[in-house]
């Protein structure tokens, strides 16, 4: 081949193998200077950042905000699949046990995590949304606040998490991600910072279990947006 012609075809390829695009993504604001929905997270920015109390999801497509928006923050943010209760061979399988689970739209992207009772699907805690997070950062965060939960509520039952990556860095004690520092993220690396901090100075009982998704379907923390 010509040296004329390998470099042509090497930039065929180099433009071939660009990074797409992010998705585009719709905002929706109900609390902040202004409400409605946005079509760029900098207009969204604009109307939240510094605003008490602000309302905000981002949602993929423009038809999901405006139905969103038609909902209250609260009928938005619940989960499709609460409360669902499990199969009932599944339920006799994990017994008196809980879940924790992440959604990021993007990555990085908004990201949010919670906990949930896997026998009744009651939620005890969620967190979010956040800016700037990973999926592998929301579990590895709601993992370790479920733990520090137990220890202080002295409950026994085991913890599920569908990330063999979290449980990885919650038994090494360290948040080992790769996400980049941003304005938009501080939050998110102080609770890391809080996390690591405890995991180092506290032990704990709770067994942390791999869910094991191809057996028995979508972890019951699952925010059903898949």
């Amino acid at each position: 081949m010509l040296v004329s012609q390998w470099r042509k075809a090497a930039s065929e390829s180099e433009v071939g193998t660009q990074a797409m695009p992010k998705a585009k993504k719709f905002y929706v604001v109900w609390k902040g200077r202004k409400i409605g929905i946005f079509d760029t997270w900098a207009e969204c920015e604009a109307q939240i950042k510094g605003f008490a109390g602000t309302q905000y999801m981002a949602f993929e497509t423009k038809e999901a905000a405006e139905q969103a928006f038609r909902d209250t923050y609260e009928e938005a943010r619940r989960p499709a699949n609460t409360p669902k209760l499990l199969a009932a061979e599944i339920l006799q399988a994990v017994g008196e046990s809980y879940s924790v689970d992440a959604a990021c739209s993007g990555n990085p992207g908004v990201l949010e995590y919670r906990c949930v009772h896997n026998p009744t699907g009651e939620e005890v805690f969620r967190r979010g949304p956040y800016q700037d997070g990973t999926n592998n950062v929301g579990e590895f965060l709601a993992i370790v606040e479920a733990l520090m939960l137990f220890k202080k509520q002295v409950i026994t039952a085991p913890l599920y998490s569908d990330s063999n990556t979290a449980i990885g860095w919650v038994k090494g004690g360290k948040c080992r991600t790769t996400l980049e520092r941003t304005k938009n993220n501080a939050e998110l690396f102080r609770l890391i910072d809080e996390a690591e901090t405890w995991l180092h100075e506290n032990e704990y009982t709770t067994s942390i279990l791999k869910w094991e998704t191809d057996k028995r379907g979508q972890i019951p923390a699952d925010y059903g947006r898949k």
